[in-house]
C-alpha cells in the first residue's frame, strides 16, 4: 500500500512542498494523454487515507467515489498532452510535457516532485525524484493517479457523445476489439493517435 515514506524522506516534515505526479492514457489509440500533480495535506482523513491507491487497482466506481473527497482535501493541477503533440512527441514525450504542464499549474513554488516511473519531464524548476511504481509506493503519486485517471476518463466519456460507435464511454480510447472493429468500420477520427500502429497501419490501407 502507498505512504508517505518517500514524501518524508524528501523533505515533508522540514516544510519543503511536496507534489506526485502521474498520467493517464498513455496506452490508448484515442484522446489526449492526461497528468495530474498533487500536493497532500501532511494530515490526511483516515477514511480517504485508506482508500488512495494506485488507480489501476481500483475499479471506475471506486475511483469516482474517491474523486471528489480527494479533490477536497488537496491542492491539485490537471494538463494535458494533445493527440497532435502525441504525433509529434511520441507519447513518453508528450507523458513528461503534460506532466511538466500539471506542476506549473500548481502556481505554487515546489520543492521536489515524485513523479512515477524511470523519466521526469525536462526543464523543471523544482527536484525531480522518479519512483518505479510509485502510484504503487507513494500516496501523493497514487492520488495523481486517481485524479489523472477520473479526469481522463470523463473527458472520453464526453467524446464518446460526439463520436459514437467507437465505445470510448467504456473502452477510454483502449484498442479493446470493440474499438479495433469500429476504427475498421468508421475510419479515424481527428482524436486518434495516427502514430499509432492500428490507426497508421488503417491510413495506409486507405490511401
Amino acid at each position: 500500500m502507498p505512504s508517505l515514506a518517500f514524501e518524508k524522506q524528501n523533505g515533508l516534515h522540514d516544510g519543503k512542498i511536496i507534489c506526485g505526479v502521474d498520467e493517464a492514457g498513455r496506452g490508448p489509440l484515442a484522446g489526449p494523454v492526461t497528468a495530474a500533480a498533487v500536493i497532500l495535506p501532511t494530515e490526511i482523513p483516515r477514511a480517504v487515507k485508506k482508500e488512495i491507491r494506485d488507480s489501476k487497482k481500483m475499479t471506475p466506481q471506486a475511483r469516482e467515489d474517491l474523486f471528489e473527497p480527494l479533490i477536497s482535501l488537496c491542492r491539485y493541477a490537471v494538463a494535458e498532452a494533445s493527440v497532435p503533440e502525441i504525433s509529434r512527441f511520441n507519447i513518453l514525450w508528450a507523458s513528461m510535457l503534460a506532466m511538466k504542464r500539471a506542476i506549473e499549474g500548481l502556481a505554487v513554488k515546489i520543492d521536489v516532485a515524485l513523479i512515477d516511473g524511470n523519466r521526469a519531464p525536462k526543464s523543471l524548476e523544482c527536484v525531480a525524484v522518479t519512483i518505479v511504481e510509485g502510484d504503487d509506493k507513494s500516496l501523493s503519486i497514487a492520488a495523481a493517479s486517481i485524479i489523472a485517471k477520473v479526469t481522463r476518463d470523463r473527458f472520453m466519456k464526453r467524446l464518446a457523445e460526439e463520436h459514437p460507435g467507437y465505445g470510448w464511454d467504456h473502452n477510454f480510447g483502449y484498442g479493446t476489439p470493440e474499438h479495433l472493429a469500429a476504427l475498421k468500420q468508421l475510419g479515424p477520427t481527428d482524436w486518434h493517435r495516427d502514430s499509432f500502429a492500428p490507426v497508421y497501419q488503417l491510413s495506409l490501407l486507405t490511401e
